[in-house]
């Protein structure tokens, strides 16, 4: 389809362990969109360092690695027209207080740092993120 893209999204650890990796794959394709790849793994050190690398001179980049390496992450590439910008819609504002309601961290999610589920935020960082973990 024309102007089709690809985007990186990941189900994170609290997402994982609250058992809404079902609820959060429905949300995505009810839109329309297509989940192209799809893994569940848990992330080395060694990836969370480089998946939060523009982070790492920031004071919560400790923080930020060792949450994601806390367990099982469901990483996908989803697939559709304008899907970067829809699928930060349908996710939310980062902080769960400032995100629409009927999003998914508005609905889903318990705090800025527990917010279930992150994704690409722009084109160029959908195709790094994706190389990084689907590469």
């Amino acid at each position: 389809m024309a102007g089709t893209k690809e985007t990186f999204i990941m189900v994170k650890p609290d997402g994982v362990r609250r058992h809404l990796i079902g609820e959060i794959v429905k949300r995505i394709e009810d839109k329309g969109y297509e989940i192209k790849q799809m893994k569940m793994f848990t992330i080395d050190q060694d990836l969370a360092e480089r998946h939060y690398a523009e982070h790492k001179d920031k004071p919560f980049f400790g923080e930020l690695t060792s949450f994601i390496t806390s367990g099982p992450v469901v990483a996908m590439v989803v697939s559709g027209d304008d899907v970067v910008a829809g699928m930060r819609e349908l996710m939310g504002a980062t902080n769960p207080a400032d995100a629409a309601p009927g999003t998914i961290r508005a609905d889903l999610a318990e705090s800025l740092s527990n917010n279930v589920v992150h994704g690409s935020d722009s084109s160029a960082s959908a195709e790094r993120e994706i190389g990084l973990f689907f590469g």
